[in-house]
């Protein structure tokens, strides 16, 4: 998902570039107080929460605020990401949103700051005042807004320059002056954003052929769990000569065998665009522990594609790939072939739903050609990384 907040002191422009955003890159709008006058209109049991305390005299609680959030981001499923206008507005905030989008497996991408000149924006507010009527636009009030703004938001602002995610932006000239530079940036910031795609699939499906081709095209890098594995066995290392026995059987190697060869390949290889797993994750367990890895990167699984082919199709590959010099050990055998396939079906199938669960997955019939597959499995990742990017 593209996250970004959008900061800004009064007159800085915001709801105009906002507008620009949302319909450029698809994204759902939130601004808090926009979101409390539209639970308080519908009358639902936040909104009168909310209006409750308002009537009060008394300050929306974060804790309410970050459940209207919440509420909003999950129903915007049908959009590449969200915009926040004007939130976080204090240290708690940037942390409460660090930890909400954290709990929906995605993060900010950046925090765009419009920076106008004090002189520029008492003018612009007092133009407003002069034409809205709105009570807030007197010089007395504006100065007084604006000192308020940065007193509270410095400390947000530096919350994210730590993490690298702070952007200033040149907020004077005309709208798509402006709007050019917010884009530029955006972008910039989405090619450093990892596209992760996971294929998954039944043995014999031809995920290594597709992902490879995947990888290729995309400038993304290709992880085969059992390419690492073969080459530690190739290499008689320590771990090689643990998992030989395990492979030929056609079972599972243990996880954290598995994950140190990941974590390691990822981090000698973290100049790309991106990764394509295959082979992992294979259970819900190595699901769960791909997410923490990638998490500790500021990434994420982006997408998950199914290659699906019938048992008889993938028994007929995997037979004829064992009279190849590509065999494997499992391949020689029919019963091995078969274990493989049922071990499939009683623990990947879990990872599916999984990813299914968080709107990043998708099917496709893996029957035909290698280039006809490939080019329907092309329309499918394209689409995916549009959401992402």
């Amino acid at each position: 998902m593209l996250n970004i907040a959008l900061f800004g002191p009064p007159g800085a422009g915001k709801g105009t570039q906002s507008a620009q955003l949302i319909e450029k890159y698809n994204l759902a709008y939130i601004s808090t107080g926009d979101l409390l006058r539209h639970e308080i209109a519908e009358g639902t049991e936040l909104g009168k929460k909310a209006k409750d305390t308002i009537d009060r005299g008394q300050l929306v609680s974060d804790e309410l605020i970050v459940q209207l959030i919440e509420k909003r981001i999950v129903a915007s499923t049908d959009k590449n990401g969200i915009l926040f206008d004007g939130f976080p507005r204090t240290m708690v905030q940037a942390y409460i949103l660090e930890g909400l989008l954290l709990k929906l497996n995605t993060s900010l991408a950046c925090m765009l700051s419009l920076e106008v000149p004090q002189e520029e924006l008492v003018n612009r507010l007092l133009e407003r005042g002069k034409v809205s009527g709105r009570s807030d636009d007197t010089a007395e009030v504006i100065q007084y807004r604006l000192k308020e703004y940065e007193n509270k938001t410095m400390p947000v602002i530096e919350f994210y320059k730590d993490r690298e995610k702070y952007i200033p932006i040149n907020g004077v000239g005309k709208i798509d002056e402006v709007l050019g530079r917010l884009v530029e940036s955006i972008d910039r910031t989405l090619q450093n954003v990892w596209f992760n795609l996971v294929l998954t699939g039944a043995p014999g499906s031809g995920k290594g052929t597709q992902g490879r081709l995947l990888a290729k095209k995309y400038n993304l890098y290709y992880i085969s769990t059992g390419s690492l594995l073969r080459r530690e066995i190739k290499a008689n290392s320590e771990v090689g000569q643990r998992v030989k026995s395990i492979m030929d059987t056609g079972e599972l190697v243990p996880d954290e065998i598995v994950i140190k060869l990941i974590e390691s390949e990822i981090k000698q290889h973290n100049n790309v665009r991106g990764f394509v797993f295959k082979g992992f994750p294979r259970t819900i367990v190595q699901a769960y522990i791909l997410d923490g890895l990638l998490r500790r990167l500021d990434s994420s699984v982006s997408y998950c594609i199914e290659l699906n082919a019938s048992t008889l199709e993938s028994v007929k590959r995997l037979s004829a790939r064992a009279k190849t010099p590509q065999a494997r050990t499992y391949d020689m055998s029919t019963d091995l072939i078969i274990h493989r396939l049922e071990e499939y079906q009683e623990k990947t199938l879990a990872v599916a739903e999984f990813y299914a669960k968080q709107n990043k997955f998708a099917t496709l019939d893996a029957v035909g050609g290698q280039e006809f597959v490939f080019e329907r499995l092309c329309e499918k990742v394209e689409a995916a990384m549009k959401r992402v990017r």
